[in-house]
């Protein structure tokens, strides 16, 4: 994730007219227009560099959408067994795993779910590629180009002491045996300018290995459907790539799919004061917009206010920092209040818990072109129950 220090700015766009009342509470709405728009941007980059576009499902896996994600997309990555079979079963297309760690029990099944199975390491690779090329799947190698973008350092994959891919200076030739392309991921909610700095970087370490390669995959952490981003220029630098070294270019956008696409919406529960005035709600930051907690960020809050009233916002769990942070309405809040945080569909979807039995959001999809509205998933007790012993 970007800068996770400051306030993502979001973008409420057509849900400023949606009535959050229309949903049980709290509950993750997404807007399929707001994906399709992502979508047709991701296909043209696509079509006009050549490059294979998957969707990351690690950042957004939510299957309702899998027809329209298939009809755009070239297929998905995912990071271990359970969303290869996901990708398989739902989306179609290509399906890239790549696991910093894989199990001996789950290559057999992983092989036959996936096209491209990316190693993390020469040793992992070494242990399981007679089975892949049995298998007839192409075997990919993380690399760490050991140039650093990233703006947080347990978000940038090239942090000092990284267990997230081979270090380039370390790559011989004997590491790449049996080798067909090299993956790489290094970005974090970026633009354009961090990819092409490390690509010029690692290009010189690479150029040599390349030749020998029949594809190389730049992975996702690229904001590549936020309107300021330089699209031409990677096409561009796509295009050179491919016609440089002859081999296929990947990429992995997650978050690109579903940016600006979704909201979380929450009840006021109480409002007690102590020192400041407070605000329980029933959205939890610890279970379910972690990243608030982890990161952390500050979740931009749907109509804001500049000046007004101050509360700061909490979930109903027992965590003493359950907190989402401090916000501003024009009017006093009442207990019962709809609120909406935005651009929620990627990442806290995935990362919700039930800790301390917090009830899981339920999920709608709306269509912000005809108004229609249906609540795909509602959790219950047998769905926090069934995870326990």
């Amino acid at each position: 994730m970007a800068d996770m220090m400051t306030t993502q700015a979001g973008d409420a766009g057509a849900f400023r007219r949606f009535d959050l009342a229309r949903v049980p509470s709290p509950c993750f709405v997404v807007d399929e227009k707001a994906v399709e728009r992502n979508l047709t941007i991701l296909a043209d980059i696509g079509t006009r560099s050549g490059a294979h576009v998957l969707s990351a499902l690690k950042a957004f896996s939510m299957f309702a959408l899998a027809p329209l994600i298939r009809q755009h997309l070239d297929g998905t990555c995912a990071s271990g067994i359970f969303e290869a079979r996901l990708g398989r079963e739902e989306y179609g297309g290509e399906v890239a795993s790549y696991c910093a760690g894989y199990k001996d029990t789950d290559m057999d099944e992983i092989l036959s779910l996936s096209d491209h199975v990316i190693f993390n390491s020469p040793a992992q690779k070494n242990r399981f590629l007679t089975q892949a090329q049995a298998a007839k799947v192409q075997v990919g190698l993380r690399i760490n180009p050991e140039h650093s973008e990233g703006e947080v350092p347990k978000y940038d994959p090239c942090a000092p002491c990284s267990r997230l891919g081979t270090p380039v200076s370390q790559l011989t030739t004997d590491m790449l045996a049996g080798v067909d392309g090299l993956h790489m991921h290094t970005l974090c909610e970026q633009g354009f300018e961090p990819l092409a700095r490390t690509w010029a970087a690692v290009e010189p370490k690479l150029a040599r290995f390349i030749p020998n390669l029949k594809w190389l995959n730049f992975g996702g952490g690229q904001h590549i459907t936020r309107d300021d981003y330089d699209r031409e220029a990677l096409i561009t630098f796509i295009r050179a790539i491919r016609k440089k070294y002859a081999v296929e270019v990947y990429l992995e956008p997650g978050e690109a799919v579903a940016l600006d696409a979704g909201i979380l919406v929450g009840e006021i529960l109480d409002l007690p004061h102590n020192g400041i005035d407070l605000a329980i709600t029933d959205i939890s930051a610890t279970c379910h917009m972690p990243d608030v907690i982890e990161a952390p960020y500050r979740p931009a809050l749907m109509g804001e206010a500049e000046a007004g009233h101050t509360y700061r916002l909490g979930g109903p769990s027992c965590l003493a920092g359950d907190v989402i942070g401090d916000y501003t309405w024009a009017e006093p809040l009442h207990v019962g209040q709809r609120f909406a945080f935005l651009d929620q569909a990627h990442y806290s979807m995935v990362k919700t818990n039930t800790f301390n039995g917090v009830p899981l959001p339920a999920i709608a999809l709306w269509n912000s072109e005809t108004d229609d509205l249906r609540i795909v998933k509602k959790f219950g007790y047998d769905d926090f129950k069934e995870r326990l012993s």
